[in-house]
């Protein structure tokens, strides 16, 4: 069925290959390919990728209704086709939407599409009867709306289902899942956050010592708020990928650009908490049901408009902190006794982790030369504004009433 439509945009568009976080029983790894259009997620498709890379299980296609009509739906697919040159594809039941949809597209493969081969072909892949079902729910689709859904090339089964099914149910090899063993190596997980402007502009300037401005990023966000409902990941790239997905789909971008801070966890036992799954990649700690102590040995960050300029620092020996309970009934006695309800460290403990001891004299120095390029006279030091310099943990700061800090259970 010939549609009309706009022509694709012209505003920078992008595609995007990445992990899937998902929730299902489903054995094989998940995948999503993005399309972006100037910045802003414009589709997607979800599917599941065999280990050994030969079969693809795509669960959804969707277009965001801004971006409707463009064809940008058939650009994925295509894109999802030759990512995986040699792939059994398995397209699965269609909504009426994708039905519609469907009767439009070239299929630039029919031959490994498993509708249209017998299931002695592909059913080490896909249960054969599930399979059945599907195109026979999709043949009543098309038959419904009179579309012909590339009838032509539909495998005709000569069996009846029950048949399909002693022949071939015993075809499906079962898959092991795939863990990362988080004792074994560090996590790295990520928050997005939009910094208070003197905050943003200290952490991003290169001139400053990384170490230094490493300790501040986290004494501003809070020893006890590392990332609840962030995916802990086995590489960084990962954690970084996972932001910059996140901002895909920010479709008010903020006044500031957001900053993506990747914190890097030593090896431990995380993964024996209640609650905590391993998964192919990542940790997903979101059922644990309080906090998680954990050790920082580094932390990495950049801006979302400057992905290629990113800043890191280690800490020796490695920084005590811990992932946010959901909220502050559920931490235990041991975050309770750090951390207040905001996740800050207690007055009491802040001696042990000043990041500006011995360095007075730099911040002073670095204090007036702000001042000194201001087109404004400088203001006298008795009412100096507090977000001149950064926040400085060894004495007790009044908060700023403009001023959103994430306590355990809150993003930035």
């Amino acid at each position: 069925m010939a549609t009309e439509r706009e022509s694709l945009p012209d505003e920078g568009l992008a595609l995007w290959l990445t992990e899937w976080k998902h929730e299902s029983r489903f054995p094989w790894p998940g995948r999503h390919i993005v399309v972006s259009v100037g910045g802003v997620a414009a589709g997607q498709i979800d599917f599941f990728l065999h280990p050994d890379r030969q079969a693809v299980k795509v669960t959804m296609l969707r277009v965001h209704p801004d971006f409707q009509r463009r064809g940008l739906a058939g650009v994925m697919m295509d894109a999802l086709y030759a990512a995986y040159p040699t792939a059994w594809i398995n397209h699965g039941w269609r909504t009426k939407e994708g039905a519609l949809w469907w009767d439009g597209y070239r299929d630039p493969a029919p031959h490994r599409n498993v509708h249209n081969r017998p299931p002695a072909e592909w059913a080490a892949y896909f249960d054969a009867v599930e399979v059945a079902g599907e195109m026979a729910q999709n043949a009543h689709q098309h038959s419904f709306y009179g579309l012909h859904g590339h009838r032509d090339a539909v495998y005709r089964y000569g069996e009846r289902l029950e048949t399909e099914a002693a022949l071939y149910a015993g075809a499906l090899r079962p898959v092991v899942p795939v863990r990362v063993d988080p004792a074994t190596r560090p996590l790295h997980g990520v928050l997005r956050i939009v910094l208070p402007p003197a905050v943003h502009g200290y952490v991003h300037d290169r001139a400053q010592d990384p170490a230094v401005r490493a300790a501040a990023l986290l004494e501003h966000i809070g020893h006890g708020n590392l990332p609840r409902e962030a995916y802990w990941n086995s590489t960084r790239h990962a954690a970084f990928a996972e932001a910059h997905h996140e901002e895909l789909f920010v479709r008010v971008p903020p006044e500031r650009p957001a900053t993506h801070v990747v914190f890097t966890l030593a090896p431990s036992d995380i993964a024996a908490r209640p609650g905590v799954r391993a998964m192919e990649t990542s940790v997903d700690v979101h059922r644990h049901p309080g906090d998680i102590a954990v050790e920082v040995t580094e932390l990495s960050w950049r801006r979302a408009d400057r992905p290629h300029v990113t800043h890191s620092a280690g800490f020796e020996p490695a920084v005590q902190a811990a992932v946010a309970p959901w909220s502050p009934q559920e931490a235990g006695e041991g975050y309770r006794g750090r951390y207040d309800e905001e996740g800050f460290l207690r007055a009491e403990l802040r001696g042990n982790t000043r990041p500006f001891a011995d360095r007075a004299a730099q911040i002073q120095a670095m204090a007036e030369r702000l001042l000194r390029h201001r087109a404004t006279p400088p203001t006298p030091p008795s009412s100096s504004s507090p977000q001149a310099v950064p926040r400085r943990p060894d004495v007790q700061h009044p908060q700023p009433p403009q001023q959103h800090r994430p306590g355990p259970g809150r993003r930035g």
